[in-house]
C-alpha cells in the first residue's frame, strides 16, 4: 500500500482510532494484523517470504541468548546466511546469471542459465537489515532475545517503516511494543503536521520533478548536457523529497500512535562535506553499515591503507545494497573514493585555505563547501538514476561538454538546439519549488520551527496547516506514484 493512496487516506485513521480502542493486551495482534494487510496489499503470497524469515531470526534469537561459546557465532552465522539468502536470491540471481552470461559468451561459450521471473518483495531490503540488527545485537549481549513471538513479529513488520525504514534497532523499537500508549495531544498534531510535510515533499515536489527527470533519462541521446545537467540536478531533489518524505510520513505515523522512530533525513545538501552528508542522509541505513560492517572490519583502529580500504569496501557494499545493477556500485565506489580522497588531501587543503585566506572568511568558505559537496553528491546521483552504464557515461560526457554547448549560445544566441522541453512550464516551476524547500529549511534552522511552532498563536498554526493542505490539494500529482525505494 502506498502512502500517497486513497486507500492509506482511510487505513491510517481506521488502524489508529482502533489502536487507541482497543485494551492493551491486544494492540501487539491489532498492529501485526494491520501490518501483514498492509503488506499484502502489493503482492499477498510474498508475505511468506516474511514469515520465514521472521521464525529463523525468532528461533536464533533464542538460541544465542542460551547458547555459549562457539555456538552463539553458529546461529548468529545460520540466521545472517538465512537473511542474506533470501535477499540475493530476489535481489540478484538475475543480475548474477546475466554477468555469469556475459563472461561465457565473451569467452565464446555457448552455456546460458535461466532467468527466473520474478518481482521483487517490497521493502525486503530494509526489513531484512532490520532483522539481522536484532541477531546481531542479541549476539553482541545490547538485546535481550524477546520471547513473545507476535511482537518480535510486528518488530520486523511495523507497518510505518516496513517498506523503507528507517531501519530500527532492538533497543530503540522492541520495548515500546510492550509499553502502553495513550492518546496525547502532542504526539497526534506533531504526527499529523510530519505527514503533511512527507506528503507534500512527495507528491508535490518529488513526484512533480520526477516526470521532468524522467524525459530526460529515458532517452539521454535526444538532449543536450545542459538538459542532462539540470535534470540531474533536479533528481538529487526528487530522490530527497521522495525518501525523506516516505521518512517523515512513516516517522508521522508511529508517533501519533505513541512510537518513536529514529530520525533518517536532516537536511543532508546543507552539508560540508560528503562525511557530512552521510551523517545527514539515510542515517539509518549508514549507521548500520558503521556499527556492524565498518568497525566489524576494524574501522579507524587498523593501519592507515586498510582504513581506505574498510571505507572503499563499505560503499561498494552499500551500493550493491541499493541495487543489482552496476550504476549502483560505481555510484558507491564514488562516495568510497570521495571520502578517502577527502582524508588523504584534509592537510594539504587546509594549508591552501589558509594560504588563500579563506579560512578567516566564515560565510565563503561554507558557500564552497556545501556548493562542492553538493556538486559531487549529484554527480553520483547521475549513477543511480541511469538505467545502464552505457547511457551513465554518455551523460556524463554530454554534461563535460557543457562548455561547448555554451559557446555555441554565445555565437548563435539561440537556445533552442539544447532540448528543453517546457522551459517556462515545467523546469522553471521546478525551480522554484526547489527554492521554497530550502528556504523552509533555512527558516526551520535559523528560527528553530519545531521547537518554538507550538508557542505560536492558534491561528497562525491552523493557517499554516490549511496552506498545507491547500498546497496538495492544488499543487500535488496524483497519479500513485511509487516512492523510489518502494523495491530496494
Amino acid at each position: 500500500m502506498l502512502f500517497n493512496s486513497i486507500e492509506f487516506l482511510l487505513f491510517f485513521p481506521i488502524v489508529t482510532i482502533l489502536y487507541f480502542l482497543l485494551p492493551h493486551r491486544f494492540r501487539w495482534f491489532h498492529l501485526l494484523a494491520a501490518s501483514c494487510i498492509f503488506y499484502m496489499y502489493f503482492i499477498p503470497i510474498y508475505i511468506l517470504i516474511l514469515f520465514f524469515t521472521i521464525i529463523i531470526d525468532y528461533i536464533a534469537g533464542i538460541m544465542i541468548e542460551n547458547a555459549a561459546g562457539k555456538r552463539r557465532k553458529l546461529f548468529l552465522v545460520m540466521s545472517i546466511v538465512a537473511n542474506v539468502g533470501v535477499l540475493s536470491f530476489f535481489k540478484y540471481y538475475n543480475f548474477f546469471i546475466n554477468n555469469v552470461d556475459s563472461f561465457f559468451h565473451l569467452v565464446n561459450a555457448g552455456t546460458r542459465f535461466p532467468l527466473l521471473k520474478i518481482i521483487l518483495p517490497i521493502g525486503l531490503s530494509f526489513h531484512t537489515f532490520q532483522a539481522m540488527s536484532y541477531t546481531i545485537e542479541v549476539y553482541r549481549g545490547n538485546q535481550k532475545a524477546e520471547r513473545h513471538f507476535g511482537i518480535y513479529a510486528l518488530y520486523v513488520m511495523f507497518y510505518p517503516q516496513l517498506v523503507a525504514g528507517p531501519i530500527e534497532r532492538p533497543q530503540n523499537l522492541l520495548h515500546q511494543f510492550h509499553e502502553r500508549h495513550y492518546v496525547d495531544y502532542d504526539n497526534v498534531i506533531g504526527g499529523l503536521r510530519l505527514i503533511l510535510w512527507g506528503m507534500i515533499k512527495k507528491v508535490v515536489i518529488a513526484d512533480r520533478l520526477s516526470p521532468v527527470v524522467d524525459s530526460f533519462y529515458n532517452n539521454p541521446y535526444n538532449n543536450s548536457g545542459i538538459g542532462l545537467a539540470i535534470a540531474t540536478v533536479l533528481f538529487a531533489f526528487e530522490i530527497f523529497c521522495d525518501f525523506s518524505g516516505y521518512s517523515d510520513i512513516a516517522i508521522g505515523a508511529a508517533r501519533v500512535m505513541g512510537f518513536k522512530l529514529m530520525t533518517n533525513f536532516n537536511k543532508p545538501y546543507h552539508s560540508r562535506s560528503v562525511s557530512e552528508f552521510w551523517k545527514r542522509w539515510h542515517i539509518s541505513l549508514s549507521t548500520w553499515f558503521k556499527d556492524y560492517l565498518y568497525i566489524s572490519l576494524g574501522g579507524n583502529r587498523v593501519s592507515i591503507p586498510r582504513m581506505y580500504f574498510n571505507l572503499f569496501f563499505v560503499f561498494l557494499v552499500s551500493g550493491f545494497w541499493h541495487g543489482a545493477n552496476w550504476t549502483f556500485l560505481i555510484w558507491g565506489a564514488l562516495h568510497g573514493f570521495y571520502l578517502i580522497f577527502a582524508l588523504y588531501t584534509r592537510e594539504g587543503r587546509k594549508k591552501l585555505n589558509n594560504f588563500l585566506g579563506l579560512s578567516k572568511i566564515h560565510w565563503l568558505n561554507n558557500f564552497i563547501d556545501v556548493t562542492t559537496t553538493f556538486v559531487l553528491v549529484t554527480f553520483a546521483w547521475l549513477f543511480f538514476r541511469a538505467k545502464n552504464v552505457k547511457d551513465a557515461f554518455y551523460i556524463v560526457k554530454r554534461i563535460f561538454n557543457i562548455p561547448f554547448e555554451l559557446l555555441q549560445i554565445y555565437h548563435t544566441k539561440k537556445i533552442g538546439f539544447l532540448n528543453l522541453p517546457g522551459l517556462k512550464n515545467t523546469i522553471l516551476p521546478c525551480f522554484a519549488l526547489i527554492i521554497c524547500l530550502e528556504l523552509a529549511h533555512i527558516i526551520q534552522v535559523r528560527y528553530r520551527l519545531q521547537e518554538t511552532f507550538n508557542k505560536k498563536p492558534i491561528v497562525l498554526r491552523w493557517a499554516l496547516y490549511y496552506l498545507g493542505i491547500a498546497a496538495l490539494f492544488f499543487l500535488g500529482v496524483y497519479e500513485n506514484r511509487q516512492f523510489i525505494y518502494f523495491q530496494f
